[in-house]
């Protein structure tokens, strides 16, 4: 008997090795794959503006960082002791407004620059569910608790994030003809919106996806299929039963690992964990001869794969 429903990976042509350069977009789940990347060294932008749940906001920052449109003054506002924009995710937010532009438009410049020189973009969709600012009509990405009174809250139609997510692959396909992008879901519940509400905005978002995969350079990941199906229980979540927990967040790293990591770089990768396992490592004993012997193994090892990647920091301090 199977008790186990296996999804059903192959590997992809445009894999990924330590030649590649990676920008993660989207919901907090990309920032456990984009942990997992930098982990492993792979050069890698995740999220110059902080988690970006939905399309627009990943659209309207790609239009604004490949037009150059700075962000201004009027582009910020000031609530509950901070200074804010709507189109960034409150991680940016300040005490003080300049800080908050020059973060903005440095964000930009990154933004820009890695579109123009990635070579996979993968994009994480967390939710169909928007809200729109009553007095300006947009959408914004962030409401940073400002009264739900200002904003109108919306479900995007299929057709609505289709052709948002059609121009977000013409902009970096315009750019950056040859970028593999990869699409994903985030397994990451809104329970919030409600249960009912939640698997409506998540389908809505798999079916605008998958009318555009026919696209040379599209792929889809299917991040919320295997939470759904081959770890479908509650032990793979955190204790908010929303988040897929440090398990569940390996697992499906190991599946991404089988379809999207060229196999020729797996033993650096296991030199790069071994590394990043002993650079963790706490002694009981500093200054004993045992653990200098270990230290200066340590730096052979770093000394060794920043030779053959010598953009690879570990910032390694000695314990």
């Amino acid at each position: 008997m199977n008790f186990f429903t296996k999804i059903s990976l192959s590997k992809q042509r445009n894999t990924i090795d330590y030649t590649s350069r990676m920008l993660l977009l989207g919901s907090c789940f990309a920032e456990n794959i984009g942990g997992k990347c930098s982990y492993f060294k792979f050069r890698t932008l995740q999220n110059p503006f902080g988690i970006l749940f939905h399309a627009i906001a990943i659209e309207n920052l790609m239009a604004r960082a490949l037009l150059d449109n700075k962000y201004e003054e009027q582009d910020v506002f000031f609530h509950n002791g901070n200074w804010h924009c709507y189109d960034a995710h409150s991680s940016l937010s300040s005490g003080s407004k300049e800080q908050l532009l020059n973060r903005l438009n440095a964000g930009l410049s990154q933004l820009r620059n890695y579109m123009r020189s990635a070579t996979h973009i993968c994009v994480t969709l967390g939710t169909a569910w928007v809200y729109r600012h009553k007095d300006s009509e947009r959408v914004v990405a962030n409401c940073h608790k400002v009264p739900q009174t200002k904003f109108q809250k919306e479900l995007l139609k299929v057709e609505q994030l289709q052709e948002s997510i059609g121009r977000i692959i013409q902009m970096v396909h315009d750019v950056q003809p040859s970028v593999q992008v990869i699409f994903t879901v985030s397994p990451v519940r809104h329970l919030k919106d409600g249960v009912v509400e939640n698997q409506q905005s998540k389908s809505h978002l798999i079916s605008a996806v998958h009318q555009l995969l026919q696209k040379d350079k599209i792929s889809y990941f299917p991040s919320y299929e295997i939470m759904m199906d081959e770890l479908r229980d509650y032990r793979f979540y955190t204790k908010d039963m929303i988040h897929p927990n440090d398990i569940a967040i390996d697992y499906i790293w190991e599946r991404f690992q089988e379809s999207w990591i060229a196999d020729g770089i797996l033993g650096d990768m296991k030199k790069v964990d071994d590394i990043q396992r002993g650079l963790g490592h706490k002694p009981f004993h500093p200054e004993g001869e045992a653990h200098q012997n270990f230290l200066t193994s340590l730096q052979g090892k770093i000394a060794y794969i920043r030779q053959k990647y010598p953009f690879m920091d570990f910032n390694s301090t000695k314990t």
